[in-house]
């Protein structure tokens, strides 16, 4: 069984993003900003945004810089960058809770900032594991689940009933993003990076298999 169809060249030197990378990163934060002061007042009850929002925002931004890389030339150098952004957002996350906590500004729409920007993250890894070659199209549901959970949301009402957070849904999310970068790497190559994006794939598909299957036997809860 193929898993890939390898397009990443190790040997390639070239490491110059196109002229488009910049509007495409600020595109894209601005479009994150946007969504985000959307939301902002009906589910921030608060006077003041909070050190915890800011943090996800640099997070935000960490993340928008990953998603400007994406139909840039797929180059070692470029590989590297985007897990280095990655591995910072991803360092970041879990302070944003924690200062939330502290300066009692916890809020749904806090949660859900942090929420969304862990799930555009796993997005564009995945686009981005694809694109150089590292696992084949597949590893596009990585990012893909997500949006299509809240899409089928709208179909079917049962879906959208809150789901507790749980040690294992926030570890199988850390784990996706971890796999993704690790089959990113430039060292870690087919088939290797294809058998490491699968198995994180696998966890992700069962902690949302667990989550619908709960939520289709409470369905008629009132």
């Amino acid at each position: 069984m193929v898993l890939c169809t390898p397009r990443y060249n190790p040997a390639s030197v070239e490491s110059t993003v196109t002229g488009l990378y910049p509007l495409k990163t600020a595109g894209v934060f601005g479009v994150i900003v946007l969504l985000a002061l959307t939301h902002l007042r009906p589910h921030h009850p608060f006077s003041r945004i909070g050190p915890a929002n800011y943090v996800t925002a640099v997070r935000a931004a960490l993340v928008s810089l990953v998603a400007g890389l994406v139909g840039e030339p797929s180059t070692p150098t470029l590989a590297a960058a985007a897990v280095a952004a990655s591995a910072l957002a991803v360092a970041l996350d879990g302070l944003d809770g924690w200062l939330a906590r502290r300066t009692h500004l916890a809020s749904a729409f806090g949660a859900r900032f942090d929420m969304e920007i862990d799930a555009l993250l796993i997005l564009m890894l995945s686009v981005l594991a694809w694109q150089h070659g590292k696992a084949g199209a597949w590893v596009l549901a990585s990012g893909l689940l997500r949006y299509g959970f809240v899409a089928a949301g709208g179909i079917w009402s049962w879906l959208r009933r809150p789901l507790a957070p749980t040690v294992r849904a926030r570890a199988v999310c850390v784990a996706q993003i971890l796999g993704l970068m690790l089959a990113l790497l430039p060292a870690i190559t087919p088939p290797a990076s294809a058998r490491i994006a699968a198995m994180s794939l696998a966890a992700l598909a069962y902690s949302f298999a667990v989550d619908i299957l709960w939520l289709w036997r409470h369905r008629s809860d009132h």
